[in-house]
């Protein structure tokens, strides 16, 4: 059933922001975080929205669709009040905001990490952390930390970037918290860098992001839905979560691809933001609902 989008009122947000900038900070000090982070069913729903940090606005033929911060705002809070959405992954703006709002009790909640590698940027393949890092994670009191890591074997800026990304999985692992590690093998095709989706590539990336670090205890992989799924489950035992990526123009199609990879022994869960949070036919809470009824429940063991 269609659920309108509350109007979010921006104006008081922004009183709040720039009279008392510490409520920020007495909010994440307040918030009741969920425990334990797994739930009954064994799987998670995470809705992602870090992608207006990294200037990435578009989704499906809108292309500046995220960059009404209250319209999102709007649609976040649509999507964290379904049941069976367990969190969100955000950067530090856009958190603080659902925390304003008191939209963050109860939920799990990942903070991103590193924004810095802008598209079509010279300098993109250098993802450099400039969002929140995991000794703010552990202050803030969130449960995780998600690093993107494109991986670009002809450009020696990748190195850094490796050596960033394993630096904040051991740093958060020393904390007891979640490191959600989204790799990709990257390449530039006319100038632009792009995502190799093959297979190959992707369990090759895979494995890469699986020993990062000085330990996997808390390390979970964040990857794509690709062709021969179960290959790239088969790499790694870590725990995997889907990314939804673009927004489809057949979601059918899409959701039919989501349930048959969930099925794999290693996929424990979704991470996805634009597809559910602007659907074709704008029904945030319908795309929600679809996506809550894909996840199988775990069998108690």
């Amino acid at each position: 059933m269609s659920e309108r989008p509350p109007v979010v009122d921006v104006r008081s947000l922004t009183t709040r922001r720039f009279r008392d900038p510490g409520e920020i900070a007495r909010a994440y000090a307040a918030r009741r975080r969920r425990r334990p982070l797994i739930g009954p069913s064994g799987r998670l729903l995470i809705i992602a929205a870090d992608h207006p940090a990294r200037g990435a606005l578009r989704a499906g033929d809108r292309p500046l669709a995220m960059a009404d911060r209250a319209d999102l705002l709007g649609r976040l809070l649509v999507a964290l009040r379904r049941p069976g959405v367990d969190g969100v992954l955000a950067t530090p703006d856009i958190v603080e905001d659902l925390l304003l709002l008191g939209a963050l009790d109860d939920k799990v909640v990942f903070g991103s990490m590193n924004r810095g590698g802008l598209p079509t940027a010279t300098f993109e393949i250098d993802d450099r952390f400039t969002a929140y890092d995991a000794e703010s994670i552990a202050r803030a009191g969130l449960d995780g930390g998600k690093v993107l890591l494109r991986i670009d074997l002809s450009d020696p800026a990748s190195a850094d970037t490796l050596e960033g990304c394993g630096q904040a999985v051991s740093e958060l692992a020393s904390r007891g918290l979640i490191a959600m590690v989204e790799p990709f093998m990257a390449r530039r095709v006319d100038g632009v860098l792009r995502n190799d989706l093959a297979t190959d590539a992707v369990i090759r990336s895979a494995v890469v992001a699986s020993g990062l670090g000085t330990t996997s205890a808390y390390t979970w992989l964040k990857l794509p839905v690709v062709e021969e799924m179960e290959r790239v489950a088969a790499a790694t035992t870590l725990p995997i979560l889907l990314l939804g990526g673009e927004v489809s123009a057949n979601p059918t199609e899409t959701y039919a691809a989501w349930a048959k990879a969930l099925a794999l022994p290693t996929v424990r869960g979704l991470v996805v933001g634009r597809s559910l949070l602007y659907p074709p036919d704008d029904d945030v809470a319908a795309a929600v609902d679809t996506a809550v009824s894909l996840l199988p429940v775990e069998d108690e063991q």
